[in-house]
């Protein structure tokens, strides 16, 4: 390989070893890359940042505020309705849930959808009796299945389109993919709702005991000084706790342990880390003799109807991550304080203000009821629901929306205007009818999305002038030519699959679409069907919570293990692999 190839491999890992490791927001990551790359000549400028000119990262804007007026105008109802039934049947109720959701996500961004259906899924289980474990990785699932099946399903669907054209190849069509993906959908579908019941690990709902499993909260109290509790037994204290909270940590005079005998007398001043179900830590703040180690920050008048509980979810990308709420400030940036901590698989020890914050956790808080508008499309939080906060309902203004989302479909499907010129015709005809003011139009665009798509395709031009594609591709040739033109696009799928199971998705197809052209070039496979399964298999994120936005969303909310994710994606991912090799070549 030459210098440049060399260099590029050499930038190209470092941006995935901080994607994977959490060091930075991957905008931040992959915008840095791509002027290393220019400032060293691999590059030119115009290279470097020709994917801000594509029409990809400005369409997939655009359909980001379609997405927003959807949800603003209470569009989404309808879907809430179909799903959120009566089903006698665990299976039946998948099926009641998957099926509406993969439909709509083949039109709608699928962030919305999940983030308003998530903790209406979680309520309706619990009523059920059921654990909110059981729906919400199929919620996502489902909503990635769907969407594959279209143009506008996915942004990684757009990306790989304005790559082709960039290329010089046609873009694709609306529904270009839909003969492969619709397949793709229809088995993954079939799979989740008669497998996951089986697959999935049986977890008891939030509210049960959290000692068999359910999701749980940490919480620091202390016990107030010449309170009830100042003086009693640990096991008299216990009495008086919820039945499932437990103590996780015990700490007096600054040194702890994680176990405390049932004998040892409560001191005031003493912390102790409890851990517990959503309800019960939140009535642990009743108890008399106990306060929130967060006392001096909660508001005077915690129960007046100017405040209300939250929960948010902790984004990739949020510069929460690897920071504990001490270091950020978290009451003066957020107007906010944290009651409790929930961390998949593991309680939090200690001080939780001092614990350095992971993706997936799921911070229980108190704030004013506009804390959702102001952080609902920022990249601090992917989920942010207020606690029993009614469903948001169908305005007359839906019909306005529906029939611009339509109008976007279908003028892209019948070839009337671009999908770049519809869907930005759509977002204007949105603002002008009033429907979302500009400022909301603009809140709702994740430009951490945008700046990834427009970066990668800088790096996608490195690695295709510097030759790192054309090795990358005669090293497949090498290793899996003797399996000929199956062997060499299995290659292709299954390290497109790998790289985004840990970095986006439309970084890893940006990065393996240049390597797939050339395999295809050398094997003589048609370049769209080599375009179509780079799409289809970074879509195909299933294998890890990381791998794609909506199934972070569901991690905190339905208390998976970061395991639980390959149990219902191998047999899923095993689909994709086996329809697209079947596929490709008809």
């Amino acid at each position: 390989m030459s210098g440049d190839a060399w260099l590029t491999l050499g930038v190209v890992a470092v941006a995935v070893l901080v994607l994977t490791r959490d060091y930075m927001a991957p905008a931040v990551t992959f915008a840095s890359a791509v002027v290393v790359l220019m400032v060293t000549g691999v590059v030119t400028p115009e290279q470097a940042f020709q994917g801000f000119s594509n029409p990809a990262p400005i369409t997939v804007a655009a359909l980001y505020v379609l997405a927003r007026a959807v949800e603003k105008s209470g569009a989404l109802q309808p879907l809430v309705q179909a799903t959120l039934g009566k089903a006698r049947t665990l299976r039946g109720a998948l099926a009641r849930l998957t099926i509406p959701v993969a439909a709509s996500s083949a039109f709608l961004n699928n962030t919305p959808i999940i983030a308003m259906l998530s903790p209406q899924v979680g309520e309706w289980a619990d009523s059920r009796g059921d654990s909110p474990s059981r729906y919400l990785m199929p919620l996502s699932f489902a909503a990635i299945l769907g969407g594959m099946t279209t143009l506008i399903g996915t942004s990684t669907n757009i990306v790989v389109s304005g790559l082709l054209q960039a290329e010089g190849y046609e873009p694709f069509t609306m529904f270009e993919l839909t003969r492969i993906a619709l397949p793709m959908a229809i088995v993954g579908l079939v799979i989740t709702v008669l497998f996951s019941p089986n697959l999935l690990p049986d977890r008891l709902p939030p509210r049960q005991e959290v000692r068999h499993g359910g999701r749980s909260f940490s919480v620091r109290m202390i016990v107030e000084p010449g309170g009830p509790l100042d003086g009693v037994q640990v096991l008299e204290a216990r009495a008086l706790f919820p039945a499932d909270v437990e103590i996780a940590y015990f700490e007096r005079d600054g040194e702890g342990a994680a176990q405390v005998s049932g004998v040892t007398v409560l001191k005031g001043g003493d912390y102790l880390t409890l851990v517990g179900g959503m309800d019960a830590v939140l009535n642990l703040h009743d108890i008399s003799g106990l306060a929130s180690a967060q006392q001096p920050h909660l508001p005077h008048e915690v129960g007046s109807p100017r405040h209300a509980y939250f929960e948010a979810v902790i984004a990739p990308e949020s510069p929460l991550v690897g920071r504990s709420l001490v270091d950020v400030m978290f009451l003066a940036r957020y107007q906010a304080t944290v009651v409790a901590i929930h961390r998949a698989g593991e309680p939090i020890r200690g001080r939780l203000a001092r614990e350095p914050l992971k993706p997936g956790d799921t911070l229980l808080l108190i704030s004013d009821r506009g804390f959702g508008e102001r952080w609902r499309n920022r990249n601090d939080f992917l989920l942010v629901p207020r606690l029993g906060d009614p469903s948001p309902r169908l305005t007359r203004k839906a019909g306005i929306v529906g029939a611009v989302g339509a109008s976007i479909v279908l003028g892209a499907g019948f070839g009337i205007l671009p999908i770049l010129h519809l869907s930005l015709i759509g977002a204007l005809i949105l603002i002008g009818f009033g429907i979302l003011t500009t400022i909301e139009a603009k809140d709702a665009i994740d430009f951490d999305v945008i700046v990834v798509i427009g970066a990668a395709f800088g790096l996608a031009a490195a690695v295709e002038t510097s030759g790192l594609g054309h090795a990358a591709a005669d090293l497949v040739a090498d290793a899996l030519g003797r399996f000929g033109p199956q062997g060499a696009l299995a290659g292709i799928v299954i390290s497109t699959i790998a790289l985004s199971s840990f970095i986006t998705n439309n970084a890893a197809a940006a990065l393996v679409l240049p390597i797939a052209l050339s395999t295809a070039a050398d094997f003589g496979i048609d370049t769209r069907a080599a375009a179509v399964a780079v799409a289809l298999a970074a879509s195909a994120s299933f294998m890890t919570p990381v791998s794609y936005q909506t199934n972070l969303m569901v991690f905190g909310p339905g208390g998976y293990h970061f395991g639980d994710y390959a149990r219902l994606g191998t047999p899923l991912t095993v689909v994709v692999l086996v329809i697209l090799l079947t596929t490709s070549f008809t």
